[in-house]
């Protein structure tokens, strides 16, 4: 008799690739550590973390265009009439969707967004005759740093609650959806969808490419932005 077979379960769905989940892990840990150190007036830390989280930005920036499917700004940043459907529960795929809803695409647009703007900030802030300055300080007059030193500090709490409503989002879906976000963004993977095969492989050549761009910027930002010429 021929041996029996039971029932196999299908393959997790992978919905992240390994670059787009370093980085959002390495937001979660850079945001926090650049706060403390303000906190703390470690400012040479607080720099160079600055500069690393620039680079990460840039990155993310590149592979919103040249990523994977989900990592993609093309495939999750819908216009209002996608983001109401969703809202009123008519979002007609929302069986076979992965990635990040219309909701939660705007929502991570503005993320991506409002730390940029802190970053840029930070690069011009800073008092050249008491304590450590942004890279990009000599650039601009002493009246102007001094207005964007004030905004930066300002607009972290903007960045904040953003971090906030991002959290309660991910609580949300965790208790009253029974969608758990988190573990997906730790593995890559979700449970198997029907009709659903999942992001295809990592584009390395263009990885590799959009790492070397976006580090090449914050190094030469971190010197000062001299012309390449």
């Amino acid at each position: 008799m021929g041996a029996s077979h039971g029932p196999t379960s299908a393959p997790d769905v992978r919905v992240w690739d390994p670059l787009l989940r370093l980085t959002h892990w390495s937001f979660a840990l850079l945001v926090p550590a650049m706060w403390w150190t303000a906190e703390n007036s470690a400012w040479a830390w607080h720099r160079r973390l600055g500069l690393v989280l620039l680079g990460i930005l840039v990155f993310r920036v590149l592979w919103g265009f040249f990523g994977t499917e989900t990592a993609r700004f093309a495939s999750f940043v819908k216009g209002p009439g996608a983001v109401i459907a969703y809202l009123r529960g008519q979002t007609t795929d929302a069986a076979t969707r992965i990635g990040h809803s219309p909701l939660a695409g705007w929502s991570t647009l503005a993320l991506i967004g409002a730390m940029l703007l802190q970053v840029s900030m930070g690069l011009f802030a800073g008092d050249p005759y008491n304590g450590m300055t942004g890279p990009l300080n000599p650039l601009v007059g002493v009246m102007t740093a001094d207005t964007l030193t004030d905004w930066h500090e300002t607009f972290f709490w903007v960045v904040a609650g953003l971090i906030a409503l991002h959290l309660a989002a991910i609580v949300f879906y965790a208790t009253v959806k029974r969608n758990d976000l988190v573990s997906p963004m730790l593995s890559g993977d979700r449970p198997p969808m029907a009709g659903v095969t999942g992001i295809g492989p990592v584009p390395q050549v263009r990885g590799l490419l959009a790492i070397a761009l976006a580090a090449g910027f914050a190094l030469w930002v971190a010197a000062g932005a001299p012309p390449l010429g």
